[in-house]
């Protein structure tokens, strides 16, 4: 895989430039994250790897999705996690717009949003603690093609997602090392 370098003064950060998802056999909930030479076990969306992802569907859309940036729950993790890309602590009101019919739609948002579908992204269980924005269905964002696809923390036994991308906590932070605003993520 070939990375990027990130030059900041007294610290050279080598990122790496794609990493890929493979869809386990036999289970097409779970997958592998390849990174270079190692393989990662990770959760996928109940509904497998789709082509054509729609909101709600489980599934876990085939692509090639550049890393956004994402946020951490300082509460649960302390210091912010080492990484290139883009981070910001959540805060209880952040949420994100899963509502296809408001002008809001795969888009964070402040909560309480009344009349609107929206998850909260301060979660109890932990699945949030870290969270990368896939860039999924962002630009253009289109209607009903499904919103807030991101790298997470995964379930105890790598239970299914609603369509995101979950590794084990420690795999997930050791992983954001490596991770830059140039790494894409294919999925499939």
């Amino acid at each position: 895989m070939r990375g990027h370098r990130r030059e900041r003064p007294g610290l050279v950060r080598v990122t790496l430039g794609e990493i890929r998802v493979r869809v386990l056999v036999g289970d097409r909930r779970r997958g592998q994250l390849l990174v270079g030479p190692a393989v990662i076990p990770c959760a996928l969306g109940a509904g497998g790897i789709v082509c054509d992802k729609r909101e709600g569907d489980g599934g876990s859309p085939r692509g090639r999705f550049r890393l956004r940036g994402g946020a951490y729950r300082s509460d649960h993790l302390g210091l912010r996690p080492r990484t290139a890309l883009p981070l910001r602590a959540t805060r209880p009101d952040d949420g994100w717009c899963d509502e296809s019919r408001d002008r809001r739609y795969n888009r964070p948002i402040r909560l309480p949003a009344p009349g609107i579908s929206a998850e909260s992204m301060w979660r109890p269980d932990g699945l949030y603690d870290v969270v990368i924005d896939l860039d999924y269905n962002r630009a253009p964002i289109r209607k009903g093609r499904g919103s807030a696809i991101f790298l997470h923390i995964a379930r105890d036994g790598y239970r299914p997602t609603e369509g995101c991308v979950a590794l084990a906590r420690a795999d997930l932070l050791r992983l954001l090392r490596r991770l830059g605003p140039r790494t894409h993520l294919r999925i499939g």
